[in-house]
């Protein structure tokens, strides 16, 4: 079974908007969300339903950020080390985020990030994140829980210290 054109024209602007929220960046997400559908389209399963098929395409473009992502590093760290220059920080990404709240969700670490995005705006259920990321149910609401406390905390002026363990 192929995907349809109007199979991919429905998902195409999820794809885009989880995209561009991993990359931060509207070139890398048009790149990443190309990179998708092309693996989509030369390796379709022929089991895959169509109600899993959104559930299908965002585990192959988070998959394939989680790459770039690695790639891109090592990439930085050999290039720190043929210069002998640190590698520059990602601060300069959040301030081009004009939107107080877009700024402090954008502040989240990746992995909540990912999952408030594929659950609030996405609208997947907890199973089919689950199955997106290949994690446990479990961890995905614990994971939405805590991503969910932390932005309220920001958005609050809260700062939670990190919690000190004592050593005996």
């Amino acid at each position: 079974m192929q995907l349809t054109d109007d199979q991919i024209r429905q998902v195409m602007p999820h794809l885009q908007r989880f995209a561009l929220w991993l990359t931060r960046n509207p070139h890398s997400a048009e790149d990443l969300v190309q990179n998708c559908l092309t693996k989509a389209l030369t390796r379709r399963p022929d089991n895959t339903e169509a109600e899993s098929l959104r559930a299908w395409l965002f585990a192959i473009l988070y998959r394939q950020f989680i790459d770039g992502e690695r790639r891109r590093k090592r990439y930085m760290k050999l290039l720190s080390f043929f210069t002998g220059e640190e590698a520059l920080s990602n601060s300069s990404e959040s301030l081009a985020i004009a939107d107080d709240t877009l700024a402090l969700f954008a502040t989240l670490p990746t992995e909540y990030r990912v999952i408030l995005l594929l659950v609030s705006v996405e609208g997947l259920s907890y199973k089919e994140v689950a199955a997106t990321l290949d994690i446990p149910t479990g961890t995905v609401m614990s994971r939405l829980s805590r991503a969910r406390k932390m932005l309220h905390e920001k958005l609050e002026g809260k700062v939670t210290p990190l919690p000190l363990r004592r050593l005996k």
